[in-house]
């Protein structure tokens, strides 16, 4: 059997489950009427005449981490940048709810 990745091994140290992780992304990337507002009023500074750029807050992606992708991360597979976010994200809300600290990526990939 193949050896285990760093973040097979991160996840069974902290006791977390697979079932709640995706759970919590899903929660946490759903968008909202928030985010929607803040991708119109992207469009509409976009389409402003003077060339004046205003700081907009991001909105959240809208995409959870799905089983395909957790699976990969198991396996040590190819994961793309903003499903790495999307599972860090996931990974210390759990760590927050259990009273633990937050961590990095380097520390999961």
């Amino acid at each position: 059997m193949a050896e285990p990745t760093k973040f097979s091994t991160f996840f069974t140290t902290n006791n977390l489950n697979r079932d709640r992780l995706l759970a919590v992304s899903h929660k946490l990337e759903t968008l909202q009427r928030s985010d929607r507002d803040l991708k119109l009023a992207r469009q509409k500074a976009k389409g402003a005449e003077g060339g004046e750029k205003k700081v907009i807050a991001k909105p959240r992606s809208g995409r959870p981490v799905t089983e395909r992708a957790l699976n990969a991360a198991f396996a040590g597979g190819a994961i793309s940048g903003p499903t790495k976010q999307r599972i860090l994200r996931a990974v210390n809300y759990l760590l927050e709810q259990k009273k633990k600290d937050k961590v990095e990526l380097r520390a999961l990939f």
